[in-house]
């Protein structure tokens, strides 16, 4: 893994980036959540972090829009919240990712713990 500065559009990032062959199988999901940008011997995929909040189904099944750590869950299983209400914090790439709540209801499963790590798209929680 290596350690790159990077500049996109004005602001500037610090990211951790490791090289993975292409048949690997660790491209994002969707085109819309990240963008591509090719040098000459290296294609860059750098999520956007618009899509980093994208993280409601219609089911209300919250799942990781991205690999990382569980820092913090601040709702337990069996607590009550409202739409857009923070359930949890994700680390990725040391930053921290807000997770809300889809919609008002009752978090009905809590599939992960502080300090675990999860996979994209692991399922975190449901609402109903």
């Amino acid at each position: 893994m290596s350690k790159y500065r990077i500049t996109l559009e004005g602001k500037t990032y610090e990211m951790e980036i490791e090289l993975v062959p292409e048949n690997a199988g660790a491209k994002p999901v969707g085109k819309k959540e990240y963008r591509e940008f090719k040098g000459n011997d290296v294609t860059v995929n750098v999520m956007d972090p618009s899509s980093q909040k994208k993280t409601v189904y219609n089911t209300g099944a919250v799942r990781a829009p991205m690999p990382g750590t569980v820092i913090r869950i601040e709702k337990d299983e069996g607590s009550t919240v409202k739409a857009g209400e923070l359930v949890l914090i994700l680390e990725a790439m040391k930053m921290e990712n807000e997770i809300l709540a889809p919609a008002d209801g009752r978090i009905t499963s809590m599939n992960c713990r502080t300090g675990e790590t999860v996979a994209s798209g692991d399922l975190l929680f449901e609402v109903k």
